[in-house]
């Protein structure tokens, strides 16, 4: 029994991280406070806090004006440096709350054209915020009867309903929240931003010439933005373009009314859009269609008007979202990163003979449009690359000849690379609290060195360096929405001189993907100067600039070959496609007509609602408090609401009361109901559950203990008695999708009539103490349109010590998972290991593990596939199997999914449906001769994807498995589930 004192003192360490968590200081944010809004930010984002105020609460003044929107409460606004780009989300329920991520934008392609950064982010995030919080008496009336407004969760999923009768304007689908907001933010700043962007022209424009499909509202929410390759951000061009259109043949008031929650107006989005356009929404996006075929087509005419630029395709078929290539003459092959449906980001090697892709590398963390940043050495035939490209970047290389990998700088937050072939250094640009640095990364790449910080708001971009070494050229976006191309002299550079010899200012178009030729003449790259993405020459010399290709689409990321030919990227229906053309300097461009032009033309009320600067608003007097945002000291009630829970067959009723603080970093819940019937006596028909969750610590007390799901079985987690419970948890490693948890944590239970997570097991002692040590490890990722993990790994290990009737019982349980993708799309095989071991007499319940059935109730809130847990074992009755030890094996395969583009209404449809095999073994107490038991099944689940309420997921799952008892039979088992969110 030696070896089980290890298990324990594992168990007890739960005391450790208490002792040196105490001793670190509280988490806190610094707080400015205006009338409607909370700032919150760290003191490396402070000099930012000021401007946020005024860009926000001019952007607040004009939603109070344009929706007739009165701030609920005040909107919580949290500067956070957590991404290398910039970002932002928002949320309404059950605060008001924008999340900013204040990093630079991602320039590619232009999908991010605008001004000033956080100008343009407070104008779009507050449009939602008016949007889905906007109010009216009726909605008013139910959050005083929530005392607030319920978020939809899980645990309670009546909360689905008080949702929807508090903020029924958050439930409707992203292409709508998003639609506006875009269509908004490009009028608050004066006609600048994606509504009259020309990428989502070249989008459309692509999809007429390519013939490609138009999805409906319902194909496009329950199929366009998965398995296309530019997967959610469809919700943004289709959103925008069907606004854009709505404002064009109606009225942008009009479409305000549409959106506005005001007195007589429908709570359902699609009622409300019948009531004010008279006509039903699918008819009114079949004309927008009807329309897009014609205005596009008449654009093409007048692209063709001049003689369009001859590509020859290089490969067959289109490659997603492609990165710089660079030509390998040795080889005849483009090296690159790639992106498409189906397959992990990559790195590879595209040949110029027959258009077959190498696979070099998977990239963790890829990124939309270019998926990393990239530079190659053509001596040592090294490529670089960026991972973690959405989170904070890490520097990566990869030996093109045998694929090796390694990661050179972790967290380096350096992209936009380029190769310096004189010194073999790295020249990059890194984006740290807001600002961009140019960097220079000497060889072997262990280090860099700061050359040139910009101000806020000034951001490079798209380096390139001249074969020779001696120049630099890059991409800036100036913060007053300015694009420009500037040469620099890298020894000028390195002296501290950071003045251009060379410009040319593209106005609010962008320039991108410039590169020198060889003999450092000229820079090739490309913009929408013209509103056409096309390939334009920079002669250094005489600084002009000549257009060299005439796309019907557009041509992006040019790479000059030595023959004079350039490789370039074509934008189509599918993605971009790699071709050859020949660069030939052009006199005429046609130029195409915008839809947002034609917006301005015919209803020039959008030009009047420019926001105009923030400078505007007065900052002292707007600033009514300053101080420290401590979410412990700010636990606050937020909502209430009945719920109905089951208890040992009979059904509870009760009310849940929140207490959150503003960024629920801190929450307390606390469930009261009475039950009538079911097996329970007198005395257990009150339940109480109070659930408390810090930052890292967790406490739980229960008093006969009631559970929604209870009332569907087979599974039940209903306990008599009281139990109270509290541990720490705290991740060890946070490097998505590598992660590695810590949770330790101690139980004690009392008045039990069944073993806590085993139904059918008896306790045999009233009092129960338990303390447990888990460690948990996943590095497991998806391709793009992929449903579920499809390639990786995870492993865990429990340590558990129960303390009952006087005698110690411990355990140890373990588990190892991998899994890698097969040739069909979105299709993988996984490995499932484990395998525990107890101390304790076999006699007693503790001190055995317990196996058996799917795991799932007919209407639930886990996984959908239970099978995989280490204690379920389909085709057996739950907790039907025992042993003192075990070893389970088990593999699963997941075939392609059915995906489903108009089975049901926007409110109520299908998205996929899956199916998956499964086969396991399981043997207990293996080196028992007497006691060893081996079982085996064999089973299937189709899993079908729904959404409720546009947005909420739903899975509908049915099972069958065999068990294999050998001598003592055979038998089966059926499982039918609905998972709720």
């Amino acid at each position: 029994m030696k070896r089980w004192g290890l298990v324990a003192l594992l168990c007890l360490a739960a005391a450790l991280p208490g002792r040196a968590i105490a001793k670190s200081p509280p988490f806190e944010l610094d707080m400015l406070e205006t009338r409607d809004l909370r700032v919150l930010y760290t003191p490396g984002d402070a000099y930012l806090a000021p401007y946020a105020v005024q860009t926000f609460e001019n952007s607040m003044d004009f939603q109070r004006r344009a929706f007739d929107y009165t701030p609920w409460e005040r909107t919580t606004v949290v500067l956070t440096d957590f991404s290398d780009y910039g970002d932002a989300g928002t949320s309404v329920s059950p605060h008001d709350q924008v999340t900013v991520y204040i990093a630079p934008d991602d320039l590619t392609l232009e999908t991010s054209p605008g001004s000033e950064r956080m100008f343009m982010t407070a104008n779009h995030e507050l449009v939602h915020v008016a949007t889905m919080d906007g109010w009216n008496q009726r909605d008013e009336r139910w959050r005083d009867f929530f005392n607030g407004k319920p978020r939809a969760t899980d645990e309670h999923p009546e909360t689905i309903l008080y949702n929807y009768l508090t903020v029924p304007r958050s439930n409707v689908p992203r292409w709508y929240l998003e639609g506006i907001a875009v269509f908004m933010e490009t009028w608050m700043s004066g006609g600048i931003g994606r509504a009259q962007g020309a990428y989502d022209e070249m989008v459309f424009r692509a999809m007429v010439r390519d013939h490609a499909h138009f999805y409906s509202p319902l194909g496009l929410v329950s199929k366009g933005t998965a398995v296309d390759f530019q997967t959610m951000t469809n919700a943004y061009l289709y959103g925008t373009r069907f606004i854009s259109y709505l404002a064009l043949h109606y009225s942008p008031q009009m479409v305000i009314d549409w959106y506005r929650r005001g007195k007589d107006s429908k709570a359902y989005y699609a009622d409300q859009f019948e009531q004010v356009f008279h006509v039903p929404l699918d008819r009114a996006w079949n004309d927008w269609i009807a329309w897009e075929h014609s205005f596009q087509g008449k654009n093409l005419e007048k692209v063709r008007e001049f003689p369009l630029t001859k590509a020859r395709r290089l490969t067959g078929r289109a490659l997603g979202n492609v990165s710089q290539l660079y030509f390998d003459a040795q080889n005849d092959s483009l090296i690159g990163a790639f992106q498409y449906p189906g397959v992990l980001a990559y790195v590879g090697v595209l040949s110029l003979k027959d258009g077959s892709i190498r696979h070099l590398a998977d990239i963790k963390g890829p990124m939309a449009y270019r998926v990393a940043s990239t530079a190659y050495d053509p001596a040592s035939k090294t490529f670089f690359y960026t991972a973690d490209n959405q989170e904070l970047r890490d520097l990566m290389e990869v030996d093109v000849r045998n694929g090796r990998s390694r990661m050179l700088l972790k967290d380096a937050r350096i992209g936009d690379l380029a190769f310096d072939t004189a010194d073999r250094s790295l020249w990059g640009l890194r984006h740290l609290n807001g600002y961009v640095t140019l960097v220079r990364i000497p060889y072997p790449y262990k280090d860099w060195t700061q050359v040139h910080t910009w101000p806020y708001g000034d951001d490079p971009f798209s380096l390139a360096v001249s074969k020779d070494g001696s120049m630099l050229s890059m991409s800036v976006a100036t913060i007053d929405g300015h694009k420009m191309l500037r040469i620099f002299k890298t020894a000028d550079l390195l002296a501290g001189t950071v003045e251009p010899f060379a410009h040319f200012d593209f106005g609010q178009a962008t320039p991108e993907g410039f590169v020198f030729t060889a003999d450092g003449r000229y820079l090739y790259g490309s913009s929408y100067y013209t509103g056409i993405s096309n390939v334009y020459r920079y002669d250094i010399a005489t600084k002009k600039i000549d257009a060299v290709s005439n796309a019907e689409t557009g041509f992006f990321r040019p790479v000059p070959l030595a023959d004079g030919k350039l490789v370039a990227l074509e934008y189509t229906g599918q993605g971009f496609v790699p071709v050859m053309i020949d660069p030939a300097p052009l006199q005429d461009l046609s130029a195409i007509t915008f839809l947002g032009t034609r917006i301005a033309d015919q209803h020039p009320v959008v030009k009047a609602w420019g926001v105009g600067s923030p400078d505007k608003v007065p900052l002292k007097s707007t600033i009514t408090g300053k101080g420290k945002y401590r979410p412990s000291h700010q636990i606050r009630p937020q909502t209430r609401y009945p719920v109905v829970e089951g208890y040992r067959g009979g059904v509870a009723l009760g009310w849940h009361f929140d207490f959150t603080d503003a960024l629920n970093l801190y929450k307390l819940g606390v469930t009261a109901a009475v039950s009538r019937g079911g097996q329970g006596g007198a005395g257990e028909r009150l339940h109480l559950t109070v659930d408390y969750q810090g930052m890292n610590w967790y406490a739980h007390y229960w008093h006969n203990h009631a559970d929604f799901y209870d009332l569907f079985g087979p599974v039940e987690t209903s306990l008599k008695g009281d139990a109270l419970m509290g541990g720490y948890k705290r991740a060890l490693v946070f490097d998505s999708p590598r992660q590695m948890d810590l949770d330790v944590g101690a139980a004690y239970y009392t008045g039990l009539a069944t073993l806590p997570g085993s139904q059918n097991v008896a306790a045999q002692v009233n009092d129960i103490f338990a303390a447990h040590t888990s460690l948990m490890y996943k590095n497991r990722r998806a391709s793009l349109g992929g449903l579920d993990r499809e390639k990786g790994l995870s492993w865990n290990v429990d340590a558990t010590a129960y303390v009952a009737g006087g005698k110690t019982v411990p355990q140890l349980r373990g588990g190892f998972q991998f899994g890698f993708l097969l040739p069909l799309p979105h299709t993988s095989l996984w490995s499932y290991t484990s395998a525990g071991v107890s101390g304790g007499q076999r006699s007693s319940a503790l001190a055995n593990f317990y196996f058996g059935g799917f795991h799932n109730n007919y209407v639930d809130n886990q996984d959908p596939k239970q099978y995989r847990g280490y204690d379920s074992f389909p085709g057996f009755e739950i907790d039907e199997i025992s042993g003192h030890t075990f070893v389970k094996q088990m593999v699963e395969l997941n075939l392609t999914p059915l995906r489903f583009a108009e089975v049901g209404t926007p409110g109520f449809y299908l998205k996929w449906l899956r199916p998956a095999l499964f086969a396991g073994t399981l043997v207990t107490d293996p080196n028992h001769a007497a006691y060893r038991h081996t079982v085996r099944d064999l089973g299937v689940q189709i899993d079908i994807d729904i959404s409720v309420l546009n947005h909420l997921p739903m899975t509908l799952s049915a099972g069958y498995a065999r068990g294999f008892n050998g001598p003592d039979g055979d038998s089966d088992e059926w499982m039918l589930s609905l998972k709720i969110l």
